[in-house]
């Protein structure tokens, strides 16, 4: 009896030995299962609040949601609080942290998420050169994923018609806010033409340029009496001043 006895105790131990790293993988598994379904409940609000709206160029998304490492193991927890970690955004590769806000630990774990936001977008037709000009033959439209890039897409023609290229932009390539940067009409220290109206009368100075003109900012211009005034530059490399 005693050898019998011994044998079944051998065979229980041996058992149980095999059994328990299954039942730790099935809990790991149940608790990252479970905080994940939590990331997800907390998407789909906080992408609503976080994506642009415009209705004249509504947005598309999908998202695509990674996993936690299923060999985790983490302390009790009574309540997961889900957060976006601090300079971060949902737009494009990024990250949904989940943290312990209720338990004999604190800990914080991140699920990865890629978020894709498509619309229409003007996209390169062309070889545009760096420093070119910019004109509505260049691009077309299309739709992009805005989401590819943390840079702003300029939706609409105006946002970058007459704008010069900050660097050489390729065919297909959606136009960016860091692709073009304003004309340069003029460099401080030229002679410029400050222009302004009212009811009923107009001036026309030469000034002196104290700043860089650029199409559409301001710059600073020095009249004639020693006075400085800022005016809105204009394409004829002209400036605009208000009274």
């Amino acid at each position: 009896m005693r050898p019998t006895l011994h044998r079944l105790l051998a065979a229980c131990g041996w058992a149980l030995a095999l059994l328990l790293p299954g039942l730790g993988t099935a809990h790991a598994n149940n608790q990252t299962d479970e905080l994940e379904k939590t990331a997800r409940a907390w998407l789909q609000p906080a992408l609503e609040a976080a994506i642009p709206k415009d209705e004249a160029l509504p947005l598309r998304t999908e998202v695509v949601m990674g996993a936690l490492d299923a060999r985790l193991r983490l302390a009790p927890c009574a309540r997961v609080e889900p957060h976006l970690p601090a300079g971060s955004r949902l737009w494009g590769r990024s990250r949904i942290g989940l943290r312990c806000v209720e338990g004999p630990s604190r800990w914080n774990v991140f699920v990865p998420v890629t978020v894709k936001a498509f619309g229409p977008a003007w996209v390169i037709k062309r070889p545009v050169d760096a420093g070119a000009t910019l004109t509505q033959e260049d691009a077309e439209l299309a739709e992009v994923d805005w989401a590819a890039s943390p840079a702003t897409v300029l939706a609409r023609p105006e946002m970058w018609i007459g704008q010069e290229t900050a660097f050489a932009l390729t065919p297909g390539l959606a136009i960016r806010q860091n692709m073009v940067r304003p004309t340069k009409a003029f460099a401080a220290g030229d002679q410029v033409r400050v222009n302004s109206s009212g009811t009923g009368f107009s001036i026309s100075v030469t000034g002196l340029a104290l700043t860089a003109g650029l199409v559409g900012q301001s710059a600073r211009i020095r009249l004639p009496g020693g006075r400085v005034v800022t005016g809105l530059v204009q394409e004829d490399q002209t400036v605009e001043m208000a009274l």
